[in-house]
């Protein structure tokens, strides 16, 4: 043997051919006795085809005459024709694939297969068991053969592949119907965990005591829209109720945030947390009470189990895969998205605009129900709220921008309406705005239509319930520890923030409360 040949083996050993296909002489998974005794057993008996029509598929035969004669006793049963030898041979004859199949014999011997349908659901789940086996080999031929190329972008390849794995699973694996008594028993028992439940708070608060009442908390499986045209505070609301949630109740929730980046969503949290205006954390203009304020806040806040991605033209397929990961790994129970109209749709989205909204809103109602979690998504309204005559511009479901799908597949609608915004200094009962938002629930699947009035502190970005005043759970003391504590004496009492006189002393004295109208005599500047 030659150098040159020598050199060409070497090189062969050392970077041989990928086998692709598998190891030679393996055939793929298949079950063809099985594909034609389901087929006989649907041929015997009518029952027989309802119990796996929704079992099986055209693509899950092996053999590709079975899977055209399957097809032939699906149209049969759309058509609610009668399902027999005569009948689905004359449907074969009709589309011109009588002859494929192997003519009417092999299509009366299918009978033979088999004496009853008394196991088909059985057959059937071994049928589809043996497609889903040829489905993943297929994709993942295909994905070794693709990683092998150097032009090859592995995060699109990931995508690629998960979104494949995805539609596989969508595709076969669907849920089986329950029983009542099933159904009766888990009802029950969630109404036993209501009934032990303060107010009755059962899903995943929000942390607004009025819309909690009315609301129970957000419930599972829920999809809820809320929308405002832009300024009212829809990313202010959103961020309140993340926070209260996370700090207050421990419930992991999740923020897809489509507009703002991740940092401008944290800094608005700790404005919201530490009640520092927002351009002075965004500029750095804090004095030294201040910033003692900002770390003493933000402690439970940073451990807080809140996850956000900002994610920019997140498409559906890319957030139910995320969703799931989040479920599965971090346990949450809220996502929130900022805002819907952001989203696109992906590859499977066709038509105009509406069109893909409608997508996106049905794929995000299936998802609250696969992960059994509420998602909240923030809409915009159209123009047409601004130019309504008269002086409320209050919005209505028809103001939903883009898609009547929207209304369509939530299970509540929301709208936030703040007449200051539109420079009206009283509402309709004479009542001053300032500082006041109305929640409007314009649809509730679950219970009752209502409005629920809020406080809007707009220099924090912040909502809370409409008899909070600006610091009322703050209570600044000195112990031993440094720390900040609440006092629900105080509170009951009225007092508005207090500190320690003694604030920034060393040695165990008790505190010597102050209230806020007597701060400015300290000589020293409170925190």
């Amino acid at each position: 043997m030659n150098q040159d040949n020598q050199n060409k083996t070497r090189k062969r050993l050392l970077n041989p051919t990928p086998a692709v296909s598998g190891d030679i002489g393996k055939l793929p998974p298949q079950a063809v006795e099985l594909e034609e005794a389901v087929l006989g057993a649907m041929l015997l008996e009518r029952e027989a085809l309802s119990t796996v029509i929704d079992i099986l598929s055209k693509e899950a035969f092996y053999k590709e005459q079975n899977g055209r004669v399957f097809a032939a006793m699906v149209a049969l049963f759309n058509r609610s024709e009668p399902v027999d030898i005569l009948t689905v041979t004359q449907e074969l004859k009709r589309t011109g694939e009588l002859e494929l199949v192997g003519g009417a014999y092999y299509v009366s011997a299918l009978t033979n297969r088999i004496a009853s349908a008394a196991n088909i659901e059985f057959h059937a789940r071994i049928v589809a068991q043996k497609y889903l086996q040829r489905e993943l080999i297929r994709l993942s031929t295909e994905t070794i053969k693709v990683a092998y190329e150097d032009s090859t972008d592995v995060f699109e390849l990931l995508d690629e592949t998960t979104k494949n794995i995805f539609e596989i699973l969508d595709s076969n694996v669907r849920k089986q119907h329950d029983k009542m008594s099933t159904l009766i028993a888990k009802a029950l028992v969630e109404i036993e965990v209501a009934s032990n439940q303060k107010e009755g708070l059962l899903g995943v608060p929000s942390g607004f005591t009025s819309l909690d009442r009315i609301t129970g908390g957000w419930q599972k499986s829920d999809l809820l829209i809320l929308a405002a045209r832009p300024g009212m505070g829809k990313t202010a609301f959103v961020v309140s109720m993340a926070k209260n949630a996370a700090v207050e109740f421990n419930k992991p929730v999740a923020i897809f945030s489509l507009e703002m980046s991740s940092l401008q969503l944290v800094k608005r949290l700790i404005s919201s947390e530490t009640e520092i205006a927002q351009d002075k954390i965004l500029k750095g203009n804090l004095d030294n009470h201040e910033f003692v304020q900002l770390n003493e806040r933000i402690k439970k806040l940073s451990v807080a189990p809140l996850y956000i991605d900002d994610t920019p033209a997140l498409s559906v397929f890319e957030l139910r895969a995320k969703a799931r990961r989040l479920k599965e790994n971090q346990k949450v129970e809220l996502i929130i998205i900022d805002y819907l109209q952001l989203m696109s749709g992906g590859a499977d989205a066709k038509g105009n605009r509406e069109q893909e909204i409608s997508h996106i809103s049905r794929n995000l109602k299936s998802l609250s129900k696969e992960l059994e979690i509420p998602i909240i998504a923030l809409s915009q309204l159209s123009r047409q709220v601004e130019n309504r005559p008269g002086g409320s511009k209050r919005p209505q479901l028809s103001d939903l921008r883009e898609s009547g799908a929207i209304e369509q597949d939530a299970d509540m609608v929301m709208f936030i309406y703040r007449p200051e915004y539109y420079g009206l200094e009283v509402d309709e009962n004479n009542e001053p705005t300032r500082g006041k938002a109305e929640l409007i629930i314009a649809k509730n699947r679950h219970g009752a239509l209502d409005t629920v009035k809020l406080r809007f502190i707009g220099q924090y970005a912040k909502f809370a319930d409409l008899d909070y005043s600006e610091g009322q759970d703050l209570i600044y003391s000195q112990n031993t520890g440094g720390g900040l504590q609440q006092n629900e004496d105080f509170l009951s009492a009225g007092t508005k923030t207090v500190v320690s006189k003694n604030w920034d002393r060393e040695d165990d004295v008790s505190s010597e409360v102050i209230k806020r109208n007597d701060i400015e005599d300290l000589n020293e500047p409170p925190f």
